[in-house]
């Protein structure tokens, strides 16, 4: 049987399990619960109603949070040499085309987020299958195929994320960081919840958000209230 460290034990006597808490007091509660010695990230997890197996209750997006996750992405920019400039001017992080689709084709994917063009699209392909399980594949659907390249790496820079739905139904996300104030962890948390709420498939029957989760890293999860969140 496994033993409970001590700090684990301190940690479970300042909440109850089997109770949910509201989203003020989940951003409060999940700093206390928080014991790691580097700042740990702030997840929420959110089971949605829907089955993901079916193509019309497939449920992704992306969402500026308000106060950034905490973390800076990298960036890289697959674009024609006319967009180079602007790509690096809006601070990627690395900028270019067929040297890093050669880099990427040995292995490399030592970066966040790869925004392209449409027109480049054809030309990664064949790196679906090396960028689909890293969730590194630009995607129309997430803004990272575009031709605005600037104006979409400075949101990502600035904390736009994107969400997915997983075959199970859930939707996992970091929202932040514990070293964040309660109130910015709250309004992240509020902006993700909220722009899930607006992608409710018309074919999703009953009870759309079944349950959402808060923790940090290796903390305890906290369970929210959901009629406790605005605008669901």
């Amino acid at each position: 049987m496994a033993t409970i460290s001590k700090k684990r034990k301190v940690v479970l006597t300042k909440y109850d399990r089997t109770k949910q808490y509201s989203l003020n007091e989940s951003a409060k509660l999940v700093r206390e619960l928080t014991t790691t010695k580097f700042d740990a990230s702030v997840d929420v997890d959110i089971r949605l109603g829907v089955d993901p197996r079916k193509s019309n209750q497939m449920v992704r997006g992306v969402v500026a949070l308000p106060h950034g996750t905490g973390k800076t992405k990298k960036v890289l920019v697959l674009c024609t040499p006319e967009k180079e400039a602007e790509a690096k001017e809006a601070g990627a992080d690395f900028v270019g085309l067929d040297e890093y689709i050669k880099k990427i084709e040995g292995g490399w994917t030592d970066v966040d987020v790869i925004v392209t063009m449409p027109a480049i699209m054809a030309k990664l392909g064949k790196l679906g299958k090396i960028l689909g399980p890293r969730n590194l594949m630009p995607n129309p659907k997430t803004g990272t195929v575009t031709t605005d390249i600037g104006k979409v790496v400075k949101e990502v820079k600035a904390g736009k994320i994107d969400f997915k739905v997983d075959k199970t139904g859930i939707i996992h996300a970091a929202i932040g960081k514990a070293s964040f104030s309660p109130e910015k962890i709250y309004e992240n948390a509020v902006e993700l919840i909220q722009a899930v709420a607006k992608l409710k498939p018309s074919s999703a029957k009953g009870t759309y958000f079944k349950s959402v989760y808060m923790s940090s890293t290796m903390s305890p999860s906290v369970n929210v209230d959901t009629k406790t969140i605005p605008g669901i």
